[in-house]
């Protein structure tokens, strides 16, 4: 006992394999480790994982809104749901996007960007979301670098809305789906005729990737300097292709995780949207599954665009997101849209409930979990998007602390009068405070994600009061 307390067992870091005339330096092991450093080290080699969740066309801000900062809040009724989870999450009123979200129809596409949406060539351009940037970190450990879903698959076409939060290096839309069992065969079924046919193709694909770049190489000898950089973008472009035709070929040779006996049941049927509840629960279900497993630690999911958003007959809303967001002052669709938002919530905090019921080791997976739930849409009717809804939950282990409300909308006096709806809706249209900005808590949630930042987008820095 006394060794291990005194930890006299450790060997020297510089200890020497000697023989046969050579010296060889041993690796660093376990025993050579003080038990504080082992177990930070243990502590760092934990899996850190993200999960952003987007609501689209805002809420009914004048039921939405918290009256109250600091601590001892209250839930209004459309997020009472998230009662039982209030030491794990943190709801932040007053954030904004500084540069505007361009085009009113898609807040949702720029949420993880703070950027302006452009056309090139009749294609959408963007900068690089913030799952990105971390599924950069966390891609090496994982089958698949990151997960992409949305209430309609894919990335649209010119012209359209965009169905999708993330968007690569090269500011390129990646698709997403929308279809449970299509995104549960892609992670845990079989290759369709075995390996050696999927690994003929990536190979066809290396082969295709090579001709490229030797083509280009060619070219770039012989175009001036201004065509060079964008030619030089494209090749980048390539050149991660073809590292995540390597990354596939690798994972050919490990076997997916085997699943508990009837889990496959639940996602290897078709779920009607006609069923919203059933339909985001199934998602819902898909995420934590696919985190459990460490398939990917990266997770973006968009229940609904701009253009659209479930109907809910369950509860009798049988009025679109877009259709309830554009209420005209209508008290009746109003309260339906309220009756939505609590919905989507009580959606949300049941995703919650999965995440705490996991577990992650001797702790429950939302504890090394970071999950923002929002919209890049404050109040749908005019299109406002200061004071965005807000939540952040989740993360404990990776060093946030939650519990309080956090309101930068307090400079205003008399900002939560809701019988004056002129005024209140204001705080959706310019925002109390400039420095308030979305980006600064993407910045703080990618440097708990490890990654190497000290500014994302407009970010004026990390949001202390969450860390």
């Amino acid at each position: 006992m006394s060794n291990i307390i005194t930890q006299r067992w450790l060997l020297n870091r510089r200890h020497f394999l000697r023989g046969l005339g050579t010296a060889v330096a041993l690796p660093l092991l376990d025993c050579m480790q003080p038990l504080r450093a082992a177990a930070a080290a243990a502590e760092a080699a934990k899996p850190r994982r993200a999960v952003f969740v987007y609501i689209p066309n805002g809420v009914n801000v004048l039921t939405w809104q918290i009256t109250k900062g600091g601590r001892d809040y209250e839930f209004p009724e459309p997020m009472r749901s998230l009662e039982k989870h209030r030491a794990d999450l943190t709801p932040i009123s007053g954030l904004h996007h500084p540069g505007g979200l361009g085009t009113a129809h898609v807040c949702g596409d720029l949420w993880l960007t703070g950027a302006k949406l452009s056309q090139e060539g009749g294609a959408y351009r963007n900068s690089v979301s913030a799952d990105q940037l971390m599924a950069e970190v966390t891609s090496m450990q994982t089958r698949f670098p990151s997960l992409e879903l949305s209430l309609a698959g894919g990335t649209g076409a010119p012209g359209n809305v965009i169905n999708t939060l993330s968007w690569s290096r090269d500011g390129i839309p990646l698709p997403a789906e929308d279809n449970p069992r299509h995104v549960f065969d892609r992670l845990f079924g079989e290759e369709k005729g075995g390996i050696v046919p999927r690994r003929r193709s990536l190979n066809r694909r290396r082969s295709v990737l090579d001709a490229v770049l030797e083509d280009a190489r060619s070219l770039r000898r012989e175009i001036g300097g201004g065509d060079r950089v964008k030619l030089d973008e494209y090749l980048t472009a390539v050149r991660e292709v073809e590292v995540r035709t390597e990354r596939l070929d690798a994972w050919l040779n490990v076997p997916k995780p085997r699943l508990e006996p009837g889990v496959s049941g639940r996602f290897q049927r078709d779920v009607s949207k006609q069923q919203a509840g059933d339909y985001y629960r199934t998602m819902y279900d898909l995420i934590v599954l696919a985190l459990r497993t460490d398939m990917t630690r990266v997770v973006t999911y968009m229940s609904g665009t701009e253009g659209n958003g479930l109907a809910i007959p369950e509860i009798g809303i049988t009025q679109t997101r877009h259709e309830l967001s554009h209420h005209n002052g209508d008290p009746e669709v109003m309260a339906r849209l309220s009756r939505s938002d609590a919905f989507i919530t009580e959606q949300f905090s049941y995703f919650l409930d999965q995440l705490t019921a996991a577990r992650d080791g001797d702790e429950p997976l939302l504890d090394r979990t970071m999950v923002l739930f929002g919209s890049g849409m404050s109040y749908g009717h005019s299109h406002g998007n200061a004071n965005l809804p807000t939540i952040l939950a989740g993360g404990r282990g990776l060093g946030f602390k939650h519990g309080r409300h956090i309101d930068y909308n307090l400079p205003r006096i008399g900002q939560y009068n809701t019988a004056n709806a002129g005024a209140h809706y204001g705080l959706c249209g310019k925002p109390v405070d400039d420095k308030a900005r979305l980006s600064n808590l993407l910045l703080t949630m990618l440097q708990k994600m490890e990654v190497r930042a000290e500014q994302f987008v407009d970010s004026l820095g990390a949001v202390s009061e969450v860390v």
